[in-house]
């Protein structure tokens, strides 16, 4: 199962008056980081990539909970690719995309 998970406070804190939310992502990154899962961070988004709902769904759970002090309110997006009997599908995914443009420039 692959989620891609954007996490981020709203509300500004009292101590961030300038809007920044960099602190508050680090602190989900750690979490996911920490969780051992195959994960792939972006600019935007987080992509992590588990055996189940409640494994990576727990992972989404407590990095939201790490946001929390940051803001006085918590935004979270969530997108799912679940395909059930695959797995290692962060790269591959990217590896069947790349073969696919190759493939294309040969024609």
């Amino acid at each position: 199962m692959l989620i891609a998970f954007s996490v981020a406070p709203s509300g500004a804190a009292a101590d961030n008056p300038d809007g920044s939310v960099h602190d508050a992502v680090a602190a989900a990154v750690k979490v996911v980081r920490e969780s051992g899962l195959p994960h792939r961070t972006t600019s935007m988004f987080t992509e992590l990539e588990g055996p189940d709902w409640d494994t990576v769904m727990g992972v989404v759970k407590r990095a939201t909970e790490a946001v929390m002090p940051f803001g006085s309110r918590v935004s979270l997006m969530i997108k799912a690719d679940i395909r059930p009997g695959y797995s290692g599908e962060l790269d591959a995914k990217i590896e069947r995309l790349e073969a696919a443009i190759e493939g294309a420039d040969s024609q």
